[in-house]
Parts: structure tokens; C-alpha cells; sequence
């Protein structure tokens, strides 16, 4: 067989979130946080940990608001949780940059260990960044929607909101490549993602499962993931495991009902 007759590798198809998910968000993220309430006496049932620090990191355009649902419900758990404090997310600038360090450095002292970090979307890329570059300060990372693991603009509906930013970003030598991204961080790692997503392609949310790596799967779409109960309920139980004794997700009984990926 001459070298023009060989068979070529097709590149990896892209695919692009669902634009019926996609012109869906609003609508379903307003649902999310209106069922909300009717589960919080279930979510008071969930599994309690040490109390240690939980830094949360907003989402693309979001801010510490965003948060706030998630952050109260892991306050009334027993965590000291924090937000980062530095605006409205317009993408990895030199304030972000230089001020996510500190935040993660002034927890971990206030609270005598390593933080737990979980991101939204953008912000749970940041959080994995940040565990690779500081992991004796970072305990575990969790992630809700976030596209580490993207190898093309097209599986994000949010690129061109990204870009419209990237005049007030870092330099480029500053900010990693998407190469570095989708390569395992140093910590425990849990990656919450959803089918449903319409902003992000979920495949570009998961990472490949290890000794201390996982993949969740929920049903909400991408702007109820800080209000998802099963989201919720499963980040309470990550955070409440034993540091040293990182064990995978497994819901049980009535619970694996919420979790495609355990039914």
C-alpha cells in the first residue's frame, strides 16, 4: 500500500453543547433554585466532616453571589468557607492571578491545614491550577461544569464572552495552556458534570477516573449547579471524607436515583 492509500486518523469529533439545553438555561437554573428549599431537609441530612476550610471560585462573568446558596449550606455544615472576594470572574487577569494564591494561603492559615477548593465553570479551572501549583495548601478539588478538558472553542458557548474579556487578561506566558488543563492535578480531584449542560460540552468536563480522580454525573443544567441538590449533597459528602482516606462516590438506597452514572 503506497503512503497515499494509508488510512489517515480522523481527529476527534467536536461536539457543541445542545442548543435546546442551551436556550433552555435560564428557565431550568430558575427551577433549580426554586426546588430548592423543598430539599433542604434532606441536604441537613447529609454526611458532616471536620470543619476544615472550603475556598469557592466563581464561575465566567459571575462573583461571590453566585455562590452564596452553596457556601451557606456548607457554612451550616460545620466548614469555614470563603469566597474569593475579587469581583465579577472576567477571565484569568493579573488581579486573579496574583490575588487566588493569597486567598488559598491566608485560609489554610486561618484554619491550621490544607482547603478544600471547588470551582464553577471557570472557577474550577482555576481551582485546579491552583492545587498544581500550591498542593501542600489545597485538599481537594472539586469542579461543577468545568471545561478543563476542552480541545476546541466550539464545545463552549461561553468562548466568545471569554474572549470578549482577554484584552484585560495576563499576559500569555502567565496563563496555562489548554495542554496543561486537562492534565491530573496532585490532589484528590472530583469532577461534577452534567448531560444537560447547554453552555459547556460535558465531555469536556470529566477527567480519565484514578486512585484519587472521579467523574460525577447530575441532571441539572449549567446554571443550577451551585443550587442542584444532588450537586449539593455530593459535594457535602467528597468534603467529608477523612484526609488520607479519599474514597470514590458511591450513593446508596434512595440516593443512586439522582445519579445517572449509579442507577
Amino acid at each position: 500500500m503506497s503512503v497515499a492509500q494509508q488510512a489517515v486518523p480522523r481527529p476527534p469529533a467536536v461536539h457543541r453543547p445542545s442548543l435546546h439545553w442551551f436556550l433552555s438555561e435560564p428557565v431550568r437554573g430558575a427551577m433549580t433554585f426554586g426546588a430548592l428549599p423543598f430539599a433542604i431537609p434532606v441536604l441537613r441530612r447529609a454526611p458532616r466532616g471536620d470543619g476544615h476550610g472550603v475556598l469557592l471560585l466563581p464561575g465566567l462573568l459571575a462573583d461571590d453571589a453566585s455562590n452564596q446558596p452553596l457556601r451557606r449550606y456548607l457554612a451550616a455544615l460545620g466548614y469555614a468557607t470563603r469566597g474569593w472576594g475579587l469581583g465579577r470572574n472576567i477571565g484569568p487577569t493579573d488581579a486573579v492571578l496574583d490575588g487566588m494564591p493569597l486567598l488559598l494561603r491566608r485560609l489554610a492559615a486561618e484554619t491550621g491545614g490544607p482547603v478544600s477548593v471547588i470551582g464553577w465553570s471557570l472557577g474550577g479551572i482555576y481551582a485546579r491550577e491552583l492545587a498544581r501549583d500550591h498542593p501542600e495548601l489545597v485538599r481537594q478539588v472539586i469542579t461543577m461544569g468545568s471545561p478543563f478538558a476542552l480541545v476546541d472553542p466550539r464545545q463552549s458557548r461561553a468562548e466568545s464572552a471569554f474572549r470578549r474579556g482577554s484584552r484585560k487578561h495576563a499576559s500569555p506566558e502567565r496563563v496555562p495552556g489548554r495542554e496543561r488543563l486537562g492534565l491530573p492535578i496532585p490532589v484528590p480531584s472530583t469532577a461534577i458534570y452534567s448531560r444537560c449542560d447547554g453552555i459547556v460540552d460535558w465531555r469536556a468536563c470529566m477527567q480519565t477516573p484514578g486512585a484519587d480522580r472521579e467523574n460525577i454525573e447530575v441532571t441539572c443544567g449549567h446554571l443550577g449547579f451551585g443550587v442542584d441538590p444532588a450537586t449539593l449533597w455530593s459535594i457535602a459528602d467528597r468534603l467529608a471524607q477523612p484526609v488520607e482516606r479519599w474514597r470514590p462516590f458511591r450513593p446508596t438506597g434512595w440516593a443512586r436515583a439522582f445519579y445517572p452514572a449509579a442507577r
